[in-house]
Order: C-alpha cells, then structure tokens, then sequence
C-alpha cells in the first residue's frame, strides 16, 4: 500500500463503525465497546473484546511515517518485549502486527494499567536506569534504517523553518526570534561539537514521565516516536529541579544504567541542547498540525502572542542555559 492512499482517508472517517470493522478485520470479535482516549499525534481507542479483556487499538497519523517506519517502530519494540523489558509491545496476529483497513493502518496493545512513576525516589530513578540501559544495550546492537534521526538539522532548523515560513510570530517578535534562534542553532551545534561526536543508537525518543506507567514496576509506551539519537535523549526528560538537584537524580539513573550498558559522559554536553531542540520541535508541530481541527480546540493559545512572548523568554533561558557548565556526575 502506497503512502497516497493512506493519506486520503483523513480521520474524519475514522467513525466508530469504522473502528470496530477495523479492530474485527484483524480476527477479533468485538463486544461493541468503545473508549477514545487522550492521544493527538495518533487516534486511540479502548476496545471491547468478547469474552476477553479490552485491547488498545491505534490508528496512525496518515501520511506522517511510511509502512517502513512503522514496522520498524513494530519490530524494535518486539524485540525489546522478547527481552523481557516490561515495554507494551504491538500485538501480533497471524505473524503480523500493522494492519489495514480502509485507508487506515493501525496496531493493537494489550491494555496496561499504571501511574506515574515517583521520580522523587531514588529507587524509582535506580530501576528506570536499569531499565532504559538494558533498551539502549539492545538499541546499540544494530541501527534503524528507515526511522529518523534526532538531529539538530532536523529538530532545530526545520523546525525554526516551519515557524518563520508561516503566519505564527507576531510582528514585534519577528526580529528578536530570528537572531535569537540564530545564536541558539549556533550553541547547539557547538555543544555537538563539545560531546565529539558521540554516537547515534536506537531510542525510545520520547521517554518522559507521561510515558511511563508504574504497576509493581515500570512499563514503558507509545514508541512512535522511536528514532536514532545520543542515549542521553531517553534520560534527561527524568531529571527536574535546579542543578544540584538533576546532577543527585542523574547520578542514580546513570548508577542504574551502567549496570547494562555503558555510558559516554559527553553525552553530558547535550542536556540543555536537547531540551533546546525539543522545544523549537513542539511549537513546529502546533504549526504543522494547526489545520486538524482538533489542535486549535486543545491548544487555543497557541496562535496568540501570549504563548510566543513565553517561548522566546523561555529560549532566552536556554541560552543562558546552554553556556553554563554541563552537568557532571559525582564519580
């Protein structure tokens, strides 16, 4: 299946008749029940089963990756499942785990209860690092080779593209955006300078605390976003407070880590470049999504001055945030 035809069914038609037909395409029988949940990237469903219990189907964003990228998503997380890694993995029927229906491709989930996990404690931080390590000892042993990278190309100069090319800045923030993120970009690359050229290895890509569950232990999700990247990406996002604060939790994450996997410290250099990167790719993708009807209703502010007043006080930040001393373990 071609890539234009997925792209002409838009959600819309994503109906719950259509749903159900296409979760019963797959072989299972549904009882009938239906529960969407929170999800803007992808459409996801909680779906009844008779006489079993519910599966998570999830419809993906058409056109955004390739059949390529997907099943690549699909088998990095089935290999990670295979290694007993408590991550939700697709499910697979008949040997296949990306299905199509109408248009549509989706994959089913096991449903997986959960709370946030208490980042606060240091055991919690010990066992994620164990854990992301064992991921990234497996993500090491071979690269993807249809899945993106996180590059500052990628997330910083097409991203400030994207924003600068549309109708999103307001007039007397054009000027100060533009040679602001001119000396961001510059700082970034730089700290890729400083870290020497560390390498790219298979990711979670996004794994901040909203996708991890904890039941008795952590269960890692939502994988759509796996991509090639510094290890460093899977662990920053766990780190908050001031400085002193995130070198203690980083401390206990990389204990845990080490454990399975080695760890370059120069990675270290990145921290603040990252998170730099991560916020010039979340307004591009308000941007890139603004026509889904969906987005202007979840995130109203996001075409007011307000909310790019904020952002370029929050890079500002990052500036000076990127010229302080990196971070450093105690050992």
């Amino acid at each position: 299946m071609v890539i234009a035809t997925i792209d002409s069914a838009p959600y819309y038609k994503l109906d719950p008749d259509t749903v159900l037909q296409a979760v019963e395409s797959t072989g299972l029988l549904s009882d009938g029940r239906l529960l969407a949940l929170n999800s803007y990237e992808n459409r996801v469903y909680q779906v009844g089963i008779e006489d079993d219990t519910p599966i998570v189907a999830k419809f993906y964003r058409p056109g955004r990756w390739s059949n390529e990228q997907i099943q690549e998503e699909h088998e990095f997380s089935l290999e990670l499942a295979e290694a007993e890694i408590p991550l939700i993995a697709p499910t697979l029927i008949n040997g296949q785990s990306l299905f199509h229906h109408n248009g549509f491709r989706l994959a089913l989930f096991r449903r997986q209860g959960g709370h946030a996990p208490e980042l606060e404690a240091k055991e919690t931080r010990l066992w994620l690092g164990r854990f992301i390590g064992r991921i990234h000892a497996i993500g090491r042993s071979r690269p993807f080779s249809s899945r993106p990278a996180l590059t500052p190309k990628r997330f910083g100069e097409e991203s400030v593209k994207t924003i600068m090319d549309g109708p999103w800045l307001p007039p007397h923030l054009e000027n100060a955006f533009e040679s602001l993120v001119s000396d961001l970009l510059t700082n970034i690359r730089n700290a890729y300078e400083r870290a020497g050229g560390v390498s790219n290895i298979r990711l979670h890509g996004d794994c901040h605390p909203g996708n991890l569950l904890w039941r008795d232990g952590p269960f890692f999700v939502d994988m759509d976003d796996c991509q090639s990247g510094p290890a460093i990406q899977d662990l920053w996002m766990l780190l908050s407070g001031d400085s002193r604060e995130m070198e203690g939790q980083l401390a206990d994450v990389i204990e845990g880590y080490r454990q399975f996997c080695d760890f370059d410290l120069r990675e270290l250099q990145l921290i603040e470049a990252l998170r730099t990167l991560r916020m010039l790719h979340h307004a591009a993708w308000l941007a890139r999504r603004w026509d889904n009807p969906a987005f202007p209703i979840a995130f109203p502010w996001f075409d007011g001055p307000r909310y790019w007043e904020d952002l370029v006080l929050s890079l500002r930040e990052q500036m000076s945030a990127m010229q302080e001393p990196a971070l450093a373990l105690p050992y």
